[in-house]
């Protein structure tokens, strides 16, 4: 993964600092989107250096950029260095957690998304797919504020 990481920033005339190095390693073992704060406190790296460094890798096609529910941008890496996956969004504690579909659901779900914007006339080249609810957590505890929400 590494190297291809690297590849990719000597593409975009960008180096493989070690920052950038412990940056993609702790997105690598979160096994989630991770908001910033969670990033820093990871990687030991100053605020500003992680800003900066998750722009040059995102920039690169290394990381994105997941919403969540609430205030937090969470980064991961990008899918070339995982597998094709979804989210769990929390509506109220704003978790954000990756989720799998199998290849026989995966595939029926391309084939809506491509007949659907072949449709409204858009050519697809992927998609991203986010669900929207309440973590086992928040359920498990009764959180009410997306109960107000959800009316």
């Amino acid at each position: 993964m590494h190297g291809m990481v690297a590849d990719r920033l000597e593409s975009a005339g960008q180096r493989y600092t070690s920052s950038r190095r412990t940056l993609v390693a702790v997105l690598c073992a979160a096994g989630r989107p991770l908001p910033i704060p969670e990033i820093v406190g990871a990687a030991g790296l100053p605020q500003s250096s992680v800003y900066r460094n998750l722009a040059v890798l995102e920039a690169a096609g290394t990381v994105r950029r997941v919403n969540g529910a609430d205030e937090f941008v969470r980064f991961e890496l990008d899918e070339p260095f995982t597998e094709h996956h979804h989210h769990l969004v929390c509506l109220d504690c704003g978790l954000v957690s990756d989720f799998v579909v199998p290849d026989p659901e995966e595939a029926a779900l391309e084939r809506v998304v491509e007949t659907r914007a072949a449709a409204a006339g858009f050519r697809p080249s992927g998609h991203r797919l986010d669900v929207l609810g309440r973590c086992q957590s928040c359920l498990s505890t009764g959180a009410g504020a997306a109960s107000a929400r959800d009316g």
